[in-house]
């Protein structure tokens, strides 16, 4: 199993260990993690690998998003970076009790690249028709992404599992 984390965080799979599937040939990723772990799971394809399971948690779902949303947040990354990850981890708990996360050295190039990917249909078909099983997994109290989009759009092609009070995190307490 691999695992790719969130923008901004790291070794934050222990929040995910009840969903992780720890088979060898399995590959998740957390929110911007979950753009990772899709693009991950190509290359291994495109070499003949074998994978069985892309687990995507809060896969960071913005295209729903307006230009104006976007360029707000990557102004206000870049205004004060600091306060802007404390504010987007505190909404990533949100309405929950905040756990621990260990924060990285993030990258303004990163924010732009989640805010602006574009989930293909086509391409998770195409994965999904190579025998790959695609999971998703949804918090309905998400205040980071766009739930209802995304349920939408992925049910079309995964599994979609929808954890009713649940954050970004996927955390219910």
């Amino acid at each position: 199993m691999k695992f790719f984390s969130g923008f901004s965080l790291n070794n934050e799979m222990y929040l995910f260990k009840s969903f992780i599937n720890t088979s060898e040939y399995s590959i998740c990723g957390f929110s911007y993690g979950s753009i990772k772990a899709l693009e991950h799971v190509k290359q291994q394809l495109e070499c003949s690998s074998r994978v069985d399971t892309l687990q995507l948690f809060s896969p960071a779902f913005f295209q729903t998003k307006n230009e104006k949303f976007k360029r707000l947040q990557l102004l206000s990354y870049s205004k004060n970076t600091d306060q802007y990850i404390r504010q987007f981890i505190d909404l990533c708990f949100s309405p929950h009790e905040k756990k621990i996360v260990e924060l990285i050295n993030s990258k303004k190039e990163e924010l732009e690249e989640l805010l602006k990917y574009e989930w293909d249909l086509q391409e998770l078909k195409n994965i999904s028709q190579k025998g790959v099983k695609i999971e998703v997994y949804l918090g309905s109290e998400d205040k980071i992404i766009d739930v209802c989009g995304a349920r939408e759009f992925f049910l079309q092609i995964a599994t979609v599992t929808y954890i009713k009070s649940a954050n970004h995190f996927l955390q219910i307490n």
